[in-house]
C-alpha cells in the first residue's frame, strides 16, 4: 500500500490505524434505486447519496485474509474467512461514505468483534468460495440466530483487464469510498475511517442462482441487470471509530 496521507480528499487520522486485512476476490454488484425505496432504513442523520438523481445499493461477496488489530500477526484459524456485505452510499458533514445494511460472516469472534467495536450489523452464516477455472464460486446462508434469512449462492469472474476509475465517473463513486457510518443502540451515529490504494477494478460477469440478501429489507431488486465489478486483492487499514455530530435531515 503506498505511503500516502490522504485518501480521496481527505487527510487520513492522525492516530494510528487499528486494524489490517486484505480482500480477495471481490465482486461489487450494484443496482440504482429511488431514494424512497431506501429512506426508511437509513438513519435522518445521514443523507442518502445519490449519482444521477439516483440511489444504489450493492451486494458484495469477496474473502478476507490477514485481518488482524495492529502489532498482532495474523492467526490462520482467526485471520481468514469470506464475507458478504449489502451496502448503500451516504453523507454526512459533507463526507461521503458507505452505510452497510447487513455483514454476513463465517468468524464468529469477528462478527461479535465488529458488533462491538465498530457497531455494525454483521451476522453469522455458513459460506463457502472456491476459485474453478478463473470463476469464483460462492455460497452463503446466514444462521445467526434470531436474524431474517439471508441466501446468496452464484458463480463470477473477470471478463477484461484491470484498470481504474477516473474521478467524476460512476464506477470512482461507487467504490472510492473511505470511510463508513453506523450507529449505536442509542442513534449516535459514527464514522470509521479506511485506506486502501485505488481499487484495480475489472468488468465482470456473474450467474447468481440466488440472492434474499435485500428481502430483510423487505426490498426486491430491479430485474434489470446489475453494474459488475471485479477486484482480485485489496490491502486495507481500518481506523476505530469516531462519534459524528451530524444534524438530522
Amino acid at each position: 500500500m503506498r505511503n500516502e496521507t490522504k485518501h480521496g480528499r481527505w487527510a487520513l487520522p492522525e492516530q494510528s490505524w487499528l486494524m489490517a486485512m486484505h480482500w480477495h476476490n471481490l465482486l461489487f454488484m450494484h443496482w440504482p434505486l429511488p431514494v424512497a425505496a431506501l429512506r426508511a432504513h437509513i438513519p435522518r442523520s445521514l443523507t442518502i447519496d445519490t449519482f444521477d438523481n439516483m440511489a444504489w445499493i450493492g451486494v458484495v461477496p469477496f474473502s478476507m485474509s490477514g485481518v488482524r488489530p495492529r502489532y498482532v500477526p495474523p492467526l490462520p484459524w482467526l485471520s481468514a474467512f469470506p464475507e458478504l456485505n449489502v451496502r448503500t452510499y451516504v453523507v454526512a458533514n459533507d463526507r461521503p461514505g458507505v452505510w452497510f445494511f447487513s455483514l454476513d460472516a463465517t468468524n464468529r469472534l469477528a462478527v461479535r468483534g465488529a458488533r462491538w467495536l465498530f457497531h455494525l450489523p454483521y451476522y453469522d452464516a455458513h459460506m463457502t468460495m472456491r476459485e474453478q477455472q478463473g470463476r469464483i464460486h460462492y455460497r452463503s446462508m446466514r444462521t445467526h440466530r434470531g436474524a431474517l434469512e439471508a441466501t446468496f449462492a452464484g458463480q463470477y469472474w473477470p471478463c477484461g483487464g484491470v484498470y481504474y476509475a477516473a474521478a467524476g465517473t460512476l464506477d470512482h463513486w461507487l467504490t472510492e469510498r473511505y470511510c463508513l457510518y453506523s450507529v449505536d443502540r442509542r442513534g449516535q451515529l459514527w464514522r470509521g475511517d479506511i485506506h486502501h490504494d485505488p481499487w484495480p477494478l475489472q468488468p465482470a460477469q456473474a450467474s447468481i442462482d440466488v440472492n434474499s440478501m435485500t428481502y430483510q429489507l423487505g426490498l426486491k431488486l430491479p430485474t434489470t441487470q446489475p453494474l459488475l465489478h471485479f477486484a482480485h486483492c485489496q490491502e486495507v487499514v481500518a481506523w476505530s471509530i469516531t462519534r459524528v455530530d451530524a444534524p438530522v435531515v
